[in-house]
């Protein structure tokens, strides 16, 4: 079992109009890694939305007939989504579009509610009505309900921001604006910049900022509000300094691409740092470093300098295939990971290894690439985590939501290092985390167990399906 992605959210505001389609489609294709089970892409042209949605992935989606027919507009907002709260269907593809008594409104969001299951039983007890299972909706109902009692779009959020909590970075696009949001404590990364036609681009990654050409201007802060219309950029602070602020440690350690800057901290040099933690605090003898593709390469690369063991390339990946995750059923997933990453012998061959990967869940991709690598004719195998071991649930966005599938909830170190089939096992030690980002602002609430918010009630990952369900059987 790997980690289940985030979301990806994207935006484009244009004082003119443009094949603003075209721009939100490259900018999610450079946020895939965020999500790969659906997208979405809404334009408005001058109030008139046009909009698809699907499961799958960008190239799948949005063929080229399909992008032809969207019109050439002034605003876009689209979406990846990997689905942590309510089930991979088509009805919960985004962004959720909505028709109000003031307008139009599509959404994106990236995140988790923790007051989700709250919130919807409390707008359901007043006569709302759920076309999706996802908590986004949620959102979507609150600040259209805030909407209709203030002056505008943005204030609507700014109001409906004290009655979330969770994680959430939100895109809104009205008939004239296009508003982003990032909640009190920025859990969720979201950034802005502007392209050479001074476009305005808003994303959840620096890297989307640059796969469209635009000059990164920073990151939204926490609990900021910017809002874009044919007035410029207008910047609402009102939430900010409400709460500590909790980035999500695990956005640095495999979420995020390699090239993006979060809050200033290059994801790249906090995974090398990771390495070079692991060099110095879990040290192997060995005659060479290998990093486990995409997100162990950079910690490799750390560990291999810190250590002067040199670096290898002992993995390949197949960039054909979809992450594990994706897999519905645990024996396809193990298949996958033989398809996916293939072992070259000729690094690896009578050698002893240190195998660098960002975590281990289950224990079960794990045992299988370490088995590759013993196939490969490794003579030894010592792996190294650039994350603690996971122990809790998280709550704001990751797919873990029980402790059952946690291998390190059951099992020592020692003891996973033998289930797994590696002489030795080390991961990096909790109290080095802040090393890697140079501050303590992060939330690490599934290495420690310490939360940033209180613990939602209802903590199923389908929980608005288990009440759907539950009621068919009243």
């Amino acid at each position: 079992m790997s980690l289940h992605e985030e979301c990806g959210v994207f935006g484009v505001y244009s004082p003119k109009p443009l094949n603003a389609a075209g721009l939100v489609y490259y900018g999610l294709y450079a946020l895939q890694h965020r999500g790969q089970e659906s997208c979405g892409i809404v334009v408005c042209d001058d109030g008139v939305f046009t909009s698809h949605k699907d499961l799958g992935l960008i190239n799948d989606v949005f063929s080229e007939d399909v992008m032809k027919k969207f019109p050439y507009g002034n605003m876009a907002v689209g979406h990846v989504r990997y689905c942590t709260t309510g089930s991979a269907n088509r009805s919960n593809c985004q962004p959720i579009e909505v028709n109000h008594q003031k307008g139009k409104l599509a959404l994106a969001h990236n995140g988790n509610l923790t007051n989700a299951f709250e919130l919807r039983s409390q707008l359901e007890m007043n006569g709302a009505i759920f076309h999706t299972t996802s908590d986004t909706e949620i959102i979507a109902y609150i600040v259209t309900q805030e909407r209709i009692h203030t002056p505008s779009i943005e204030e609507a959020i700014s109001r409906a921001m004290d009655k979330l909590d969770g994680a959430y970075s939100l895109i809104f696009m009205s008939s004239a604006k296009l508003i982003a949001a990032r909640d009190p404590r920025g859990f969720r990364p979201l950034c802005y910049g502007v392209t050479s036609d001074g476009a305005y681009v808003v994303a959840s990654e620096s890297c989307a900022l640059e796969a469209v050409g635009a000059r990164f201007e920073r990151d939204l802060l926490p609990g900021e509000i910017i809002a874009i219309d044919e007035d410029g950029i207008h910047f609402i602070t009102g939430r900010r300094q409400k709460a500590k602020k909790t980035t999500c440690i695990f956005e640095y350690i495999y979420f995020a691409r390699p090239d993006s800057v979060i809050d200033g901290v290059s994801v790249h040099r906090a995974r090398m740092r990771a390495g070079e933690i692991l060099a110095s605090r879990r040290p192997a003898e060995a005659d060479v470093v290998v990093g486990v593709p995409d997100s162990g390469l950079d910690a490799a690369l750390g560990y291999a300098k810190a250590s002067g063991i040199n670096y290898g390339i002992g993995l390949i990946k197949n960039k054909y295939i979809g992450r594990t995750f994706i897999s519905p059923g645990q024996e396809d997933r193990v298949n996958k990971v033989r398809i996916k990453l293939n072992p070259i012998s000729e690094t690896v061959k009578g050698k002893r290894v240190v195998l660098i990967d960002d975590s281990i869940v289950r224990g079960t991709t794990s045992r299988q690439i370490v088995s590759l690598l013993r196939d490969a004719g490794a003579k030894e195998i010592h792996m190294r985590v650039s994350a603690p071991p996971f122990l809790n649930p998280c709550y704001y966005g990751t797919d873990i939501d029980s402790k059952e599938n946690l291998i390190a909830c059951r099992y020592s170190t020692e003891e996973i290092a033998e289930i797994i089939g590696a002489d030795s096992l080390g991961f990096l030690p909790p109290e080095e985390l802040g090393e890697l980002i140079g501050t303590e602002e992060f939330c690490s609430a599934c290495f420690s167990g310490t939360y940033p918010t209180a613990i939602p009630k209802q903590t199923n990952k389908d929980r608005f399906e288990a009440k759907l369900s539950e009621r068919k059987n009243n």
